[in-house]
């Protein structure tokens, strides 16, 4: 199966359960976030891989306008219906892939992306594709899961992922986003990085992983070397903390 086509049957079918995670619809970023569409007088936006909308719906109440924009059609159905309940009308929505954004060049004022592009089939790709929709001098919001540096940790980090959700791609490192985003013309500043602690039960009910992987990734972390069951703390629920990261690119 092509990744896009997956990543669509992934999430289409457990919408609902991402509008309503407390991990998704809580956080200081969604509030940087909206600060942001504050600071931008008539900010037209670009919610990219929009989930269960939680970026559009932190920033529509200060933005002229804003599209969230998402491969899964039932996803966008979820955030269409509820926009509608909040009465956020300069909200739109529209289906397509990161790597080829049906957008014309300098149409948004800032793109923003979050929990997203570990999904992407080719980031470089979208991120050529984000500046190319950016006015001259328009901003690129990314928050995402992060790998840690240490090829250890990167690579237990990315086995439970792509266990647990099969259309996972790869949880990128810090270093790894600085050097795509310059690559693709954009000025990275500082990111800024936070621990986020995943409740096992729920982690893998949100995207209904199948029991034969869950206990998979439950063997992984019992025997996970020292120093890895160590930085990601894991409990004895297998409940664990992993990284985050936002940064601001021009």
């Amino acid at each position: 199966m092509q990744q896009h086509r997956l990543v669509d049957q992934q999430f289409g079918q457990v919408a609902q359960a991402y509008l309503t995670s407390a991990v998704h619809a809580q956080g200081a970023d969604l509030d940087a976030l909206a600060a942001l569409a504050q600071s931008v007088p008539h900010a037209k936006v670009l919610d990219l891989g929009c989930g269960g909308g939680h970026v559009s719906f932190a920033m529509a109440p200060h933005v002229a306008a804003i599209v969230a924009y998402d491969l899964s059609e039932d996803m966008l159905g979820v955030v269409a219906a509820e926009a509608a309940r909040r009465g956020l009308t300069q909200l739109r929505t529209q289906a397509g892939r990161a790597e080829a954004l049906s957008f014309d060049d300098g149409a948004f004022d800032i793109v923003a992306t979050r929990f997203s592009a570990h999904h992407w089939y080719d980031v470089r790709k979208g991120l050529a594709e984000a500046r190319r929709v950016l006015k001259p001098g328009g901003k690129l919001v990314i928050v995402d899961i992060v790998a840690p540096e240490a090829p250890l940790l990167d690579t237990l980090l990315q086995t439970a992922e792509v266990l647990r959700d099969a259309s996972h791609v790869r949880d990128y490192r810090v270093s790894e986003w600085q050097a795509m985003l310059a690559e693709a013309g954009f000025q990275p500043g500082t990111p800024r990085t936070w621990k986020l602690t995943m409740a096992f039960d729920s982690w893998i009910a949100r995207i209904r992983t199948p029991q034969v992987r869950a206990d998979a990734i439950r063997h992984l972390f019992d025997h996970a070397a020292d120093e890895a069951r160590a930085y990601f703390a894991v409990a004895p629920d297998h409940s664990f903390a992993i990284d985050a990261m936002m940064i601001e690119a021009v």
